[in-house]
């Protein structure tokens, strides 16, 4: 995972009414703390910050830079509005090199599974211990011919080297049902409700 860099900026406003007038300005409010250091509350430019996300979800590194202050950061949460589809607020944590943290990873399933079947997921990212600087932007597993009845866990994950599963691994990623056992159900279901209302 390569670093973004992204120049920051102090924040001297608080509260609500604050945070409004950093959004106008196209900027997130952001707070940046971690390894003992007081946290910083600080405004990124909303274009650069989701551009980045983009490009490397929770697991991008940030090259933040305040003032001349240079501070390596992950993601730790982020609030979006689910209406307008902006980011609200950021935290995010400093990282060092050479460190090693547990975070979650997206699973991406690839391959079609066996004809018949239909695939749910449980679980769409798993817990793993990684160097900051080398976190995997997302772990495969395949499900290439799956029968109904598969169940695809985290133990299954073939982890890049350096990376560990922190996970319990038989959290269950997905399974693979039988389609028309769903439909049998979707269809006993409605008859059931229509009988109820006779």
């Amino acid at each position: 995972m390569s670093e973004v860099k992204i120049s920051a900026e102090l924040r001297t406003e608080f509260g609500k009414g604050g945070a409004r007038r950093t959004r106008r300005a196209g900027k997130v409010p952001a707070v940046l703390y971690g390894h003992g250091a007081q946290p910083k509350h600080i405004a990124l430019p909303a274009r650069e910050f989701a551009a980045a996300i983009r490009q490397g979800g929770m697991t991008q590194v940030l090259h933040i830079d305040v003032d001349g202050d240079a501070t390596l950061a992950l993601p730790k949460a982020i609030q979006r509005d689910p209406v307008k589809d902006t980011y609200e607020h950021v935290d995010l944590v400093i990282v060092k090199r050479g460190e090693r943290v547990t975070l979650d990873v997206p699973v991406q399933l690839t391959g079609v599974s066996k004809s018949g079947t239909l695939v749910v997921v449980e679980n769409a990212s798993v817990s793993v211990v990684a160097e900051a600087l080398h976190v995997p932007e997302h772990l495969d597993v395949s499900i290439a011919g799956a029968e109904a009845g598969t169940r695809v866990t985290a133990g299954q994950l073939t982890l890049p080297s350096g990376v560990e599963l922190a996970a319990d691994p038989d959290l269950v990623l997905a399974m693979v049902t039988a389609a028309q056992t769903m439909a049998t159900e979707s269809g006993e279901s409605a008859e059931a409700e229509a009988g109820a209302e006779v």
